[in-house]
C-alpha cells in the first residue's frame, strides 16, 4: 500500500489531505499550487507556501507524481483507493463497507460528497494511525443504490421539500415547481433524484407518485412497500399474459409425468392460506416401510424462461407477506388457482419421493415430475387436534367449515404417522447441532378496514414441525443428489455465526442469568438450543430469541456451497415454495435439466440470480418488519390511557427501550423524560443510573409505561416511563 506523507502539523495534515481530494477528484487533470490555491480559495503567502512545500512531500513521497513541470497528478495506480458500499448511521455519519477492512472505515458528514445509504463508492482511506480507527473520504459515486424515495412533501411559494422518515437519509430533497406532479402540501409521495448540483445542499427531484394522506392506512402500508421499491400490483401486459396461459389438465402431459392420482394426498397449511404448494403423500409399503413424497406445485410449467411474466417474477424474487396483505410474486390465475394444489383437484406437481423405514431413514429417493390430487385441506390446528387426541374428531371451533366432522381413518393414521417420523427427523438435526429458533411471531386480529382489534402470538406446534421436517428433507436430499454431482446449482447456505456478536450477547444474556459455551460450533449450536428452551415463556423470551438470531450470519443463496450451519446440513437449497420464492423456480429447473442429462450450467450467470434473489428477500423482510411495526403503533394509538407492564430490551445513552409484554409493542422512554431522578448511562453495566437513588435500569428490568406518542409516519413509538417493577 502507498503511504501518506509523515504528518508534521495540523496545517500541513489538511492541506495535504485537500490536495488529494483535488488531484483524486479530477484524476486525469494535472494542477499546479496556484489553480489548489484558487480551488481552496487561499491568497495568502503563508498558505501558499504551505501548499507548495506539501505538493513537493507528496511527490516525494510517491503519492502523487509531477506530470510536467509544476504541475501534479495524483498517482494512476494506488491502493488507497477501495470501492465499497455506504453504511449510513441516523447522525448523518457513515462506515464505509470494504472486504479489504477488517474495521468498518469511518466517514465524517463532511466526506461524504452526496453518497447515500448503500451507494457503491470509491473512497480513499486515510493512514491508520496507532489508537485511531481508519477514515476515508467518498472520491466517486459508482452507483446508486436507489433513486426513489418516500417522503412527505411541504410545498413553499415556488418549490418544495420533501422530507423522508428514513433516519438514514441525511437531506431533504428540493422539488421545483414544474415537478409537483399533483401533489399537495402535507402529502405522502414517491419522488425521483435526477440531480444534484456539486454546491448543492439538498439533491434536486420530482415527483412520480402520489400516495395520499400521512396516518391513512393503504397511504402507509403502499410507502412501506415504496420506500424498498416493492411494487403492490402487476402491470396490465403480465396480467393478460398471465390470463392466457393453458391451465388445463391434459392427458398427454400426464403422460410424461409419475401418475400420483390414487396415492393418499393432503395438504396442511394456515387458515388463512390462499395459495398450497406443497402436499404430502403416504402410503405403508408390503415390506413395513412407508413411501413418503412431498409435492411441490411445478410453477416451470407455466412459468417459461423469455416471456414478460418469468421477468416480472425473477425481478421481484419473492412474495412479501405485510401484515394485512400479500403482494405476491405470481399473479392470482397461477398463484392461487393453477398452481395453487386446492383439493379434489388435478394438479400438476414436481417430486421428491423417499423409501424410508420406521427409524426415518432414507433408503430409497426419486425426484421428477407428477400429478397429483390432494384428498383434503387441512389447516395447522386440525392436524395439530389428531396428534395430541390421537383422534379423527376435529371440533367446530377448531374445523375449516366451522362445523364438527372425523377425519377419514387413513389420513388420521398417516398424521400420526408422519408425525413420529417427523419427532425422529427433528431430535436427529439436534443432535447433529442444528438451532432451534422457534421466535414467537406477533399477529393481529384485523377488522373488515384492516384495524387492528387485537394482538396474538403465532408458536409452532407438532402440526407445524411436521411438515417443516418434510420440506426440510426434501430441500436436503434434491441438494445433496445435485451438489454430489458437482454440477452448478442454487444453494441456501448459512454461515457460522460472527464470534464478536457471540461474546457480545454472552454478556448481555449474562444480566438474566444465562451463559452459552463457545469452546466449538457444536457446544455453541447445543448451548444456544438450551437456552431457548430456558428462555420459553420467560418475559425476557423475546428479546433473548432476537439476540440470538442477530448473532446469527444471515442465510442467502449461493453457487457456491458451504453448507446450512443453522440446519446442521452440508448441503441445503429451496425446493419447496416456488409459487412464492424465485430461487425454487430455478432449483425445480435446474433439477430437471440434471435428470435429463444435461451438463453443468454457468455458475456466474446463476450467482449473479443468487444475489439479486438474496437482495429482494432482504428488501421483503425489511417490509415485513416495517408493517408490523406500523401495526403495532396503530394498535397502541388505542391504548393511550392504559398502564403496561413491559421489559427493557434496550439501553442506550439517549434512554431506554421497553417492550410490553402483553403484546411485544416496543417504544422508547427518553433519559431525560425519566423524572423520578437524574439518570446517566453507565456503558459497562448496560444501564442508567440514577445519580441520587443510584437506581439502575438495565436490560431485562420490568418497568411500567404508558403511551405518550405513537406517530405513524414515522413509525415511531414513545413511552412515558411510569415506575420500575420491584
Amino acid at each position: 500500500m502507498s503511504k501518506m506523507p509523515k504528518k508534521f502539523g495540523k496545517k500541513e495534515k489538511t492541506f495535504s489531505e485537500k490536495i488529494l481530494k483535488i488531484l483524486s477528484q479530477n484524476a486525469n487533470k494535472p494542477f499546479n499550487y496556484k489553480q489548489i490555491c484558487a480551488i481552496l480559495e487561499l491568497n495568502d503567502t503563508k498558505s501558499r507556501n504551505e501548499i507548495i512545500k506539501d505538493l513537493k512531500i507528496l511527490a516525494a513521497q510517491k503519492v502523487i507524481i509531477e506530470s510536467e513541470p509544476g504541475k501534479y497528478l495524483v498517482k494512476a495506480v494506488s491502493q488507497d483507493y477501495y470501492e465499497g458500499r455506504i453504511d449510513m448511521t441516523s447522525r448523518k455519519t457513515a462506515y464505509f463497507i470494504c472486504e479489504d477492512f477488517e474495521d468498518d472505515v469511518f466517514i465524517p458528514t463532511n466526506n461524504l460528497n452526496h453518497a447515500l445509504d448503500k451507494d457503491k463508492v470509491k473512497v480513499y482511506v486515510y493512514n491508520r494511525r496507532r489508537g485511531k480507527k481508519p477514515e476515508g473520504e467518498v472520491i466517486e459515486i459508482l452507483e446508486r443504490a436507489k433513486s426513489e424515495f418516500v417522503g412527505v412533501i411541504d410545498i413553499q411559494k415556488n418549490f418544495a421539500f420533501v422530507t423522508t422518515a428514513n433516519a438514514k437519509m441525511y437531506t431533504d430533497i428540493f422539488i421545483p415547481k414544474d415537478k409537483y406532479n399533483g401533489a399537495e402540501q402535507g402529502e405522502v409521495v414517491v419522488v425521483k433524484i435526477e440531480d444534484w448540483p456539486k454546491k448543492a445542499d439538498s439533491p434536486f427531484g420530482s415527483v412520480i407518485k402520489v400516495l395520499g394522506k400521512p396516518g391513512e392506512h393503504d397511504t402507509e402500508i403502499h410507502a412501506i412497500l415504496a420506500e424498498y421499491g416493492l411494487p403492490y400490483d402487476f402491470p396490465v401486459e403480465v396480467e393478460i399474459f398471465a390470463q392466457k396461459i393453458d391451465t388445463a389438465i391434459h392427458p398427454e402431459e400426464i403422460a410424461k409425468r409419475r401418475d400420483m392420482r390414487d396415492t393418499l394426498t393432503y395438504t396442511i397449511d394456515p387458515k388463512d392460506a390462499k395459495d398450497f404448494d406443497d402436499a404430502l403423500s403416504f402410503k405403508k409399503l408390503e415390506n413395513g416401510n412407508f413411501e413418503i413424497g412431498i409435492h411441490i406445485a411445478d410453477v416451470s410449467h407455466y412459468l417459461q424462461e423469455g416471456t414478460i411474466l418469468d421477468d416480472e417474477a425473477y425481478n421481484r424474487g419473492t412474495s412479501v407477506y405485510l401484515v394485512d396483505r400479500v403482494v405476491p410474486m405470481l399473479p392470482e390465475v397461477l398463484s392461487n388457482f393453477a398452481c395453487s394444489l386446492r383439493p379434489n383437484e388435478e394438479k400438476y406437481t414436481f417430486s421428491a419421493i423417499f423409501e424410508i423405514d420406521n427409524k426415518a431413514t432414507v433408503l430409497n429417493q426419486w425426484f421428477g415430475r407428477t400429478v397429483i390430487n390432494s384428498d383434503q385441506r387441512f389447516a395447522y390446528e386440525e392436524a395439530q387436534v389428531i396428534i395430541e387426541t390421537k383422534s379423527a374428531t376435529i371440533p367446530a371451533e377448531i374445523s375449516l367449515t366451522g362445523k364438527e366432522y372425523r377425519a377419514s381413518d387413513a389420513i388420521t393414521e398417516a398424521t400420526l404417522k408422519l408425525d413420529e417420523l417427523a419427532k425422529i427427523l427433528r431430535r436427529n438435526r439436534m443432535n447433529n447441532g442444528a438451532i432451534s429458533f422457534d421466535k414467537v411471531e406477533v399477529k393481529f386480529n384485523l377488522d373488515e378496514k384492516g384495524e387492528p382489534e387485537g394482538v396474538y402470538f403465532k408458536i409452532s406446534k407438532d402440526a407445524n414441525h411436521l411438515i417443516e421436517e418434510f420440506m426440510l428433507l426434501a430441500n436436503r436430499k434434491v441438494a445433496e443428489y445435485i451438489g454430489k454431482q458437482k454440477k452448478t446449482f442454487v444453494y441456501r447456505i448459512h454461515d457460522e455465526p460472527n464470534e464478536d456478536k457471540l461474546f457480545a450477547m454472552q454478556a448481555l444474556i449474562s444480566k438474566f442469568g444465562y451463559k452459552i459455551d463457545l469452546r466449538d460450533k457444536k457446544d455453541i449450536s447445543k448451548s444456544l438450543n438450551k437456552l431457548m428452551e430456558d428462555v420459553n415463556g420467560k418475559k425476557e423470551q423475546n428479546l433473548i430469541d432476537t439476540l440470538a438470531i442477530r448473532t446469527m450470519s444471515k442465510a442467502k443463496y449461493s453457487t457456491e456451497n458451504i453448507g446450512h450451519y443453522g440446519l446442521a446440513f452440508d448441503y441445503y437449497s429451496h425446493f419447496t415454495s416456488p409459487i412464492r420464492r424465485y430461487p425454487d423456480v430455478m432449483v425445480h429447473r435446474l433439477l430437471q435439466y440434471y435428470l435429463e442429462g444435461g451438463k453443468s450450467v454457468d455458475a456466474d450467470v446463476y450467482e449473479e440470480k443468487c444475489e439479486h434473489s438474496s437482495n429482494m428477500e432482504s428488501l421483503a423482510t425489511n417490509a415485513e418488519r416495517d408493517s408490523i411495526k406500523y401495526m403495532q403503533i396503530k394498535y397502541m394509538q388505542d391504548h393511550k390511557d392504559e398502564e403496561f407492564l413491559g421489559v427493557i430490551s434496550g439501553v442506550t445513552e439517549w434512554g431506554i427501550y421497553v417492550e410490553i409484554v402483553s403484546n411485544k409493542c416496543e417504544g422508547m422512554c427518553r433519559i431525560r423524560e425519566i423524572k423520578d431522578d437524574y439518570y446517566t448511562f453507565d456503558e459497562k453495566q448496560y444501564a442508567l443510573v440514577g445519580e441520587i437513588s443510584k437506581q439502575l435500569l438495565q436490560l431485562g428490568d420490568e418497568v411500567f409505561v404508558k403511551v405518550k406518542n405513537a406517530d405513524l409516519v414515522k413509525k415511531q413509538l414513545d413511552f412515558h416511563f411510569i415506575r420500575k417493577n420491584d
